[in-house]
């Protein structure tokens, strides 16, 4: 079955605004899925479900904060609405922050844990019985700081290495009733969120930052960062029927960053 050929399913995709979330609406869009694209910036979002086509490409934009737990239901609410049901439920906002544990403040953990795992979480909590009427499957966009513990990164990684157990629970929980869930772990991905981290921490050297980055990949000069499209790739397949044996996985796509040193 081509991806033109199948029937159409309802996919909610968060963080979709750009980045990785971004190219994940466009390849299910690409497919003939019907996608509904939440984001806290509405301007941004607007602009994507515009170039996405919109409603004639069966792109829907819903403005939503995935912190605030009201708003994950009335996101979830939305998909449902727009498709009559729902089928694939792809969390891939995300935030970053690193420095030093001894000088974190509190809000650099609430606002973190809040995007990356409470998010996920209830955007989970309320999609569950639509996704057990479908069959449906939950991807959670991790990381490889969700693998492996990242240096001066502590709080990102604790947010992702809890996604990734949350993403292994809720398979074991959800299995008997035909939903499958799995966690992406990419490295280091060519998005604004990588531009961000250089801008923000690279002490006024964001290409040096960058080159850091590249220089703890097994590649060396040949190193790169992941395209989004990559990862985007990766997420649908695990969206597809061909991947029915695939649950509780946390799939690296790191180029080796997490298989040893």
């Amino acid at each position: 079955m081509t991806d033109t050929e199948h029937a159409r399913r309802t996919v909610l995709v968060t963080g979709a605004a750009s980045g990785m979330g971004q190219a994940i609406a466009r390849r299910f869009l690409s497919a003939g899925d019907r996608v509904v694209l939440g984001d806290i910036d509405a301007s941004r979002l607007a602009a994507t479900v515009e170039a996405l086509g919109g409603r004639a490409a069966h792109a829907f934009g819903v403005v939503a904060d995935v912190t605030n737990v009201t708003a994950c239901a009335g996101l979830v609410a939305a998909a449902i609405d727009a498709g009559g049901g729902l089928d694939v439920v792809v969390n891939s906002a995300g935030v970053w922050v690193e420095g030093p544990s001894a000088e974190a403040v509190e809000s650099e953990w609430d606002v973190t844990l809040g995007v990356n795992l409470k998010g996920p979480f209830f955007v989970c909590r309320h999609a569950i019985p639509a996704l057990v009427r479908s069959g449906g499957s939950i991807i959670n966009i991790a990381s490889d700081a969700g693998l492996v513990g990242n240096a001066g990164a502590a709080i990102y990684s604790a947010s992702k290495g809890g996604l990734v157990l949350l993403t292994k629970a809720l398979a074991l929980e959800l299995a008997p009733q035909g939903v499958r869930v799995n966690a992406v772990c990419p490295c280091d991905v060519a998005t604004p969120m990588i531009d961000f981290q250089a801008g923000t921490y690279g002490n006024g050297d964001p290409e040096a930052y960058k080159a850091a980055l590249l220089a703890r990949y097994p590649q060396r000069a040949r190193a790169r960062f992941a395209r989004a499209d990559e990862i985007a790739e990766l997420v649908y397949y695990l969206a597809s029927p061909a991947a029915q044996p695939i649950t509780g996985a946390a799939l690296p796509i790191d180029f080796g960053l997490t298989a040893g040193y």
